[in-house]
């Protein structure tokens, strides 16, 4: 796929699955973008995001996610289906923040 395919399809996927503003000036990484669209997608939406972005590369970005970026729900959807199409050992759980804080 062309790198203006990919923007185009990302823009729609961006539009669509994240509904807030980004924080600062920066505007929202393809991995978050990719990884919001992992977490919210319809099966439609599924079959084309792995066929635009492939299987290796969302494997990646599940090994890179960001705590709260992918909900236990959808982590074990992609784990299982990136894992055997991959080969990619991915952890059985999502990153999570800590909200605990060190004694004092």
């Amino acid at each position: 796929m062309t790198d203006d395919g990919l923007t185009g399809i990302l823009g729609k996927f961006r539009r669509k699955y994240l509904w807030w503003n980004p924080v600062g000036d920066q505007p929202f990484s393809e991995d978050r973008i990719i990884a919001q669209t992992m977490n919210f997608a319809t099966y439609d939406d599924i079959l084309l995001l792995e066929q635009t972005v492939g299987p290796h590369r969302l494997a990646e970005i599940m090994l890179r996610a960001q705590p709260g970026w992918i909900e236990d729900r959808s982590w074990e959807f992609w784990r299982g289906r990136l894992t055997l199409a991959t080969g990619v050992a991915i952890p059985g759980k999502a990153p999570r923040r800590d909200f605990h804080a060190a004694p004092s």
